[in-house]
């Protein structure tokens, strides 16, 4: 009887320290956030201050998202290699240095390939400090791998929510170069302290779970061994036309909002764009969690169908009634409710897969189909397709193909 005691004392403890250094990572991962969902601010403001072309400005975008994803598989090696406590720290540190420093040079940069070695420096930092909380999310949470990476990625996804008002204010009243500067100091500065108390789990720590629903591999793939699966290429093919669709809407969501004659139109004290976007990542940031709670009961894939399902129909129904401020702000956060589940349900069901041991380095293999996504983001402009209606049909068509390759292959 003592004994029992003892030990559910002991999982007591280890599952409040599991929680802690979940919460850790959702920090890191709310300072990065601006990266990748502040951009959008800053692009016209660009264009008007040096009237470079939006696409020109928009390869930044492009970099950032290539170099956060083709550079996490050496970053999530390292932070593996080095092991649960060193790893960890120095990778997320360094990541924190590097965000930093990227929006700092944009601040300054006059010149596009100053902008863009900007957009690189601030794509390797979140990359590294992105793959390594995930990592660390999936390792302590063998029960509940898609809740705990969807909490993760929620903090990236609707990290932005609570600074799109304050951005857009420094921007209006100093410029954008003050918004990027000062951004940088306090995201980069926060992810360096908080980088120095968070850690993975040792070999057996993480605390004893009851039966899991979903069916786990007991063995874990290094990272060679994962590259000669044909389901990991299955899921990579869905997670790139994922990041696809999603990325060209949601690198684009100011220009469509100006398009569509909404961007400046007051809602609720301020304007329809400010809304749309943070009602848009705070539903960014739910859905993560949300799906991956769902898979975690359910299974990864029926989840997949059906939050793909929802994109079918959000990205459509953005095009029908986007010209109206309560339509764009309703499936804007609709758009990004049914893509941000991407980034919970492809990293549990990896790990579900593949083991624990490696799950750093294996969820960064398959996280750089984001990067090869990124190509694809100048593609969906008006320029190409002949308007954004036909972009965002071209997203729908998108997820209409993957709940089909998801039925017919996946499973």
């Amino acid at each position: 009887m003592t004994t029992t005691l003892a030990s559910e004392s002991d999982n007591q403890q280890l599952n409040r320290k599991r929680w802690r250094h979940l919460i850790l990572g959702v920090v890191c991962m709310l300072m990065i956030a601006n990266l990748q969902y502040g951009w959008t601010l800053f692009v016209v403001p660009l264009h008007h201050a040096h009237g470079w072309a939006i696409a020109a400005i928009q390869f930044a975008f492009t970099l950032f998202v290539a170099l956060e994803t083709f550079g996490t598989p050496v970053a999530g090696w390292i932070a593996d290699k080095l092991g649960p406590d060193i790893g960890p720290r120095v990778v997320i540190g360094a990541g924190g240095v590097l965000v930093a420093l990227g929006w700092m040079v944009e601040s300054f940069a006059d010149s596009l390939p100053l902008l863009y070695i900007g957009g690189a420096l601030t794509g390797l930092g979140s990359g590294a400090v992105y793959t390594t909380c995930v990592g660390i999310a999936v390792k302590w949470f063998k029960d509940n791998r898609g809740l705990a990476a969807g909490i993760v990625a929620g903090g990236f996804g609707a990290g932005a929510a609570l600074t799109v008002i304050p951005i857009r204010m420094v921007i209006a009243a100093s410029g954008y170069q003050s918004a990027f500067f000062w951004f940088a100091l306090i995201q980069g500065g926060v992810i360096l302290i908080t980088a120095q108390f968070i850690r993975a789990p040792h070999p057996g720590e993480a605390p004893a779970v009851k039966a899991v629903k979903v069916r786990q591999t007991g063995y874990s793939y290094s990272p060679s061994e994962v590259l000669r699966q044909p389901v990991f290429w299955v899921l990579y093919l869905l997670d790139l036309m994922m990041c696809a669709g999603g990325l060209i809407v949601t690198a684009n969501l100011a220009p469509i909002a100006q398009a569509y004659g909404v961007a400046d139109v007051m809602v609720w004290g301020t304007t329809t764009l400010s809304v749309g976007l943070i009602f848009a990542n705070i539903m960014n940031g739910v859905g993560r969690p949300f799906f991956g709670w769902v898979a975690d009961q359910i299974g990864n894939t029926p989840t997949m169908v059906i939050a793909f399902a929802l994109g079918v129909a959000s990205y459509y129904l953005l095009s029908v009634t986007g010209h109206d401020s309560f339509g764009y702000i309703l499936f804007a956060g609709m758009i990004f409710l049914s893509w941000g589940n991407i980034f919970s349900l492809f990293p549990a069901m990896c790990t579900d897969l593949f083991g624990p041991q490696y799950a750093t380095t294996n969820l960064s293999m398959l996280y750089t189909a984001k990067g090869v996504a990124a190509f694809l983001v100048p593609l969906g402009s008006p320029a190409i397709l002949g308007s954004w209606n036909n972009v965002l049909f071209l997203a729908a068509g998108i997820n209409a193909v993957a709940i089909i390759l998801a039925l017919a292959v996946l499973r």
